[in-house]
């Protein structure tokens, strides 16, 4: 495989250049803003997310400037890394599993996306399938945990909306092009750090209420 061929395949792009996708690059800032933001409201695995979070912008900017494999890589790495993360902490903290028992559930994620991912590419999701099914988890985690912690279940289900709303974006970019050559990808990434850095404080919001009510 060739690491260093150009890749072209978002709207905003018309060429190789370093800053042929201005837009969808500089719209980065918002998950380093977001990791930013959280760093200093979370401790303990929330820090471990917020770091991830940074590294989704870092990895997000190389692929929109260098477009190119190796770059991609570090692109998508980061973001599955803080699925994984997340579905432990979601785990451990609202289901109270201790870590082992977590642990071997959120190895589950990779059958359920495959399951998953070639359902919503049925659907014509293309590109986004892959993230469809994050935001399907998120929404069956807050309708399973409704009865148990309703203000958890509500901030999950909010999250798993703006998430759904990002992949649209995402989805309509190319589709979108001829009458949008800006293309909505740059809304993606917007979209995608308001969702990522309120599902820190969601999680931070019920571990701070679990600490109270042990008290």
């Amino acid at each position: 495989m060739d690491w260093t061929r150009a890749v072209d395949g978002y709207c905003e792009r018309i060429g190789p250049e370093f800053w042929a996708e201005p837009i969808n690059a500089v719209t980065n800032l918002a998950f380093l803003i977001a990791a930013l933001v959280m760093w200093p409201r979370v401790q303990g695995l929330g820090r471990w997310l917020c770091g991830i979070l940074f590294a989704i912008g870092v990895g997000s900017f190389l692929f929109h400037t260098f477009a190119q494999p190796w770059a991609g890589v570090a692109d998508v790495l980061p973001i599955l890394l803080f699925i994984l993360v997340y579905i432990f902490a979601a785990n451990r903290d609202f289901w109270g599993l201790s870590p082992w028992p977590a642990l071997g559930l959120t190895a589950l994620f990779f059958p359920y996306a495959a399951l998953t991912v070639p359902v919503f590419q049925w659907l014509g999701l293309g590109g986004s399938s892959g993230y469809a099914p994050v935001a399907l988890l998120i929404a069956l985690y807050g309708i399973a945990l409704r009865s148990r912690a309703p203000a958890l279940s509500r901030g999950l289900l909010l999250g798993a909306a703006i998430l759904a709303l990002s992949i649209t974006f995402r989805a309509l970019d190319l589709p979108l092009c001829a009458g949008l050559p800006l293309g909505t990808h740059f809304l993606w990434h917007i979209l995608n750090a308001i969702m990522l850095g309120w599902m820190i404080e969601v999680w931070r919001r019920h571990v701070l209420a679990g600490r109270a009510r042990g008290r």
